[in-house]
């Protein structure tokens, strides 16, 4: 009987270790310390990044970050501007992202296209609609908005009353149609994952499946989306096959490249500075597209080591010699930089003249100081008699009074000599008193 009381605590825990269901670990979520970024701060764009967690987890966790009790105000109202040709690449990009982000489905259409609004007014995104919506899609990493650089354009096509709803959705959201729900919420992500930026921002809104956050802070008061737009929107190739406009662009894209390898063909290229074989100072060609600027700087500097290719919209203004001025550095439209030594290979646009879809590629806004002019050295003097004494005075001055050089520093020949009395020297009066 003890045999089998022994054989039974020992077979029947392994008889239920062995068909149990493993055991889960718990999923980790790495929270970012919540900082709030002065106003003096930009305050930094995140790339996109999601916590390792499953959908399930992911829901699990999400439900547990509590609203914001802060006000959620609405904002204000968004009206495009800009050409007939800027407002149509504007509307077919935004009607991209709320497609591709929110599907066929116009809350969440509406609700997206906020966010993006929300972001052209904030200095820390890029100022176009085009420029949000595909910012960051040039890298692998770093989109912000996942389906610009993942395939989703190649890979999934939506019907054409798919593509004529959203893009009625977003004519109204760029001719001053509010989503009011989501305030002023510059981020988002459906329930189902984490992103690492998450627990840094505010949560203040659900719509579907999509939360969304704003930035703690400053920063994500209505004050600081005040922010004047830039017109031009970029072209953007990866719409050609869906957007006459950016496919008008691409077009133009094209016909650049076309006269760029051209002119090298031909010995047509900008040349160089004279002095300065390394060095282009250059009118820029109102007819190729600043998107096109960076190869035209790269068909110039040819196999240079070192290159420096500098451009100017206005032939008035571009320089003939180095080195460069301070009021022409802050008319330079586009800057490029090579230097083979330092891996270096830039490309810098005036952002106030072109916009750009990353902040990285604006050149810094050059500051023009008054400079005083120096003061004179010497002075023209006349030699006036006042009365008890004939002293120096300034051409066309007041009489003043002249001290000798360094007078109060003792000098190494007087040094045993007493320091002079500092107390007035007694004076007579006219009767002798």
């Amino acid at each position: 009987m003890l045999a089998g009381v022994a054989a039974s605590a020992i077979v029947i825990p392994a008889l239920v270790v062995s068909v149990a269901p493993p055991i889960k670990p718990r999923a980790r979520v790495v929270a970012v310390p919540q900082r709030v970024v002065p106003q003096a701060e930009l305050p930094p764009v995140e790339p996109l990044a999601y916590q390792n967690l499953d959908p399930q987890d992911a829901r699990a966790f999400n439900k547990t970050v509590p609203f914001s009790t802060d006000p959620n105000p609405a904002a204000r109202p968004f009206a495009l501007s800009g050409t007939s040709e800027d407002k149509a690449r504007a509307l077919d990009c935004m009607a991209t992202a709320m497609l591709y982000e929110a599907g066929d489905d116009t809350l969440g259409q509406r609700s997206v296209g906020q966010v993006v609004i929300n972001r052209v007014r904030h200095p820390a995104f890029p100022k176009t609609i085009c420029g949000v919506v595909f910012q960051g899609s040039e890298r692998r990493t770093g989109c912000q908005f996942t389906f610009t650089c993942d395939g989703a354009l190649i890979n999934h096509k939506w019907s054409d009353v798919a593509w004529q709803r959203a893009r009625e959705t977003a004519r109204l959201a760029l001719t001053g149609r509010v989503f009011k729900p989501v305030g002023y919420s510059t981020h988002y992500h459906t329930d189902w994952v984490v992103p690492y930026w998450q627990s840094s921002l505010d949560k203040v809104a659900q719509v579907r499946t999509h939360l969304f956050f704003r930035w703690t802070g400053w920063w994500g008061t209505p004050p600081a989306f005040r922010r004047a737009l830039t017109p031009s929107e970029p072209v953007i190739p990866a719409l050609a096959l869906y957007s006459d406009a950016h496919r008008t662009g691409a077009a133009a894209t094209e016909a650049a490249d076309a006269m760029i390898e051209a002119a090298a063909l031909t010995g047509k290229l900008p040349l160089p500075t004279p002095g300065d074989a390394d060095s282009f100072l250059v009118t820029l060609d109102p007819t190729i597209p600043p998107e096109r600027y960076a190869a035209l700087a790269a068909a110039a500097c040819a196999d240079r080591l070192h290159c420096k290719f500098m451009g100017w919209s206005s032939k008035a203004k571009t320089p003939t010699t180095l080195p460069l001025q301070q009021a022409q550095v802050a008319a330079m439209s586009f800057s490029y930089l090579r230097d083979r030594s330092r891996n270096i290979d830039k490309s810098l646009w005036n952002c106030t003249e072109f916009s750009r879809p990353d902040r990285s590629q604006c050149m810094k806004q050059q500051v023009i100081g008054v400079v005083p002019a120096p003061r004179p050295t010497t002075e023209a003097f006349r030699i006036e008699t006042l009365p008890g004494s004939r002293v120096p005075v300034p051409v066309g001055g007041a009489p003043r009074l002249i001290v000798d050089e360094l007078s109060g520093v003792r000098r190494r020949a007087d040094a045993a000599s007493p320091a002079p009395s500092t107390k007035p020297t007694p004076t007579k009066t006219p009767d002798g008193r």
